[in-house]
């Protein structure tokens, strides 16, 4: 293969984002000849994440990344790539220099030091911004020798599957899903707590810590978010991608279960939610069910912000209505919907019985990268719409 043309070669490519703090956020990229086109895979933990619309532009490489309005954009020299990461829809330019190279599949190093910490188990975690409140979280980790996965839980929503390693007695994670890009790193103190460091994206830092709790929980997600007093159903008028105006009440959704979906194409969890009710509508739509997705995009411009959620609906397959609800604003969004004590998180689910009152509201979403939470989540699901199709 030439260098000439900005060729992205087959195999393992380890890409690193340089992050404004001069820390690196590594991820490995594979590229795969299918069809003589080539197409790309995010590597984290055990997800693939497909990106297929690859573009020459300008001299450079323009690689769209999956559902989300942001980009790769490199020049290519045979097993060399540098370039940036670029995200479209932010206020302030957004752009994060990167390097990558070929043939490489090492997340981080290539020969850790042997592993002197066992950081494998359930963690009690407290992020703390630089600016703004601290938050809970649990951490989840799986050890085998020096390789490490995980996530982290909070009531908002998961940070998806994160993959690394440890070297000696320092935890090295991070992930990348063509939206957020995430390093983590830790050390253990003489009394186990962990110290650690969270980089993210351009410029984005949080320090945290961490004590091994195998009891720790979080808020129930059915708890955080509930009807204001004298409000028993939810109401709304809004377009869908096409311009026409939708409603509750509209004789499609009378006597059904609707599921209310808050969500957003800029955000990943979002991904994994409509990546899980995406077939299970298919699945279950001639039983009396009906899902309304309410989209709260970046742009406040109704075809820049329909054109990002057809894209998503594209993607994911999703056969549900998707409306076009306002801006990525929780208080806009809880202005929308003054039923609502408050919208915590994008994405919420509320269940709404076939007698079109609100029965349950889900905040965020623990994702597959979460193990058994995600099984516990599917199970308690599965079990609230029997009931609610059965009515």
């Amino acid at each position: 293969m030439t260098s000439t043309n900005n060729t992205i070669k087959a195999g393992s490519w380890r890409v690193a984002l340089q992050h404004a703090g001069g820390k690196e956020i590594p991820f490995i990229m594979e590229a795969v000849e299918k069809g003589g086109k080539t197409i790309l895979f995010l590597v984290n933990g055990e997800e693939r994440i497909l990106v297929d619309d690859i573009r020459q532009e300008g001299g450079s490489v323009k690689i769209g990344l999956h559902i989300f309005d942001a980009d790769l954009i490199a020049k290519v020299e045979g097993g060399k790539m540098t370039g940036h990461f670029v995200k479209n829809d932010t206020p302030e330019p957004y752009a994060v220099p990167f390097t990558a190279e070929h043939g490489k599949e090492n997340r981080f190093e290539t020969k850790p030091a042997p592993a002197t910490f066992d950081f494998g188990g359930k963690w009690e975690v407290l992020f703390t911004p630089r600016e703004g409140k601290s938050y809970k979280a649990i951490g989840l980790f799986a050890q085998q020798d020096n390789h490490l996965t995980g996530t982290f839980m909070t009531e908002t929503g998961d940070y998806r599957y994160l993959e690394g390693q440890v070297a000696g007695d320092e935890l090295r994670l991070s992930a990348f899903d063509g939206n957020h890009a995430y390093l983590f790193t830790a050390t253990p103190d003489n009394d186990g707590t962990l110290n650690g460091h969270f980089f993210a994206g351009m410029k984005g830092y949080e320090s945290w810590t961490a004590r091994r709790n195998p009891a720790i929980r979080l808020a129930s997600a059915d708890a955080l978010t509930f009807l204001k007093p004298g409000y028993d159903t939810l109401s709304f008028m809004l377009p869908n991608l096409e311009g026409k105006q939708v409603s509750l009440s509209d004789d499609k959704y009378k006597g059904k279960v609707v599921l209310v979906q808050l969500l957003a194409s800029w955000c990943p969890n979002c991904m994994d939610s409509t990546n899980f009710l995406a077939p299970y509508f298919d699945q279950n739509k001639e039983r009396g069910l009906e899902i309304i997705g309410l989209g709260f995009e970046r742009s406040p411009e109704f075809d820049k912000a329909a054109a990002r959620l057809k894209k998503m609906q594209e993607r994911l397959h999703v056969n549900y209505d998707l409306l076009v609800a306002g801006t990525a604003d929780k208080e806009a969004a809880a202005s929308l919907l003054p039923a609502l004590n408050h919208v915590l998180s994008f994405p919420t689910t509320i269940f709404i019985g076939r007698d079109g009152n609100v029965r349950k509201i889900h905040t965020g979403f623990s994702g597959p990268g979460t193990g058994k939470y995600f099984e516990e989540f599917v199970a308690d699901f599965n079990k609230t719409m029997e009931q609610l199709l059965a009515e």
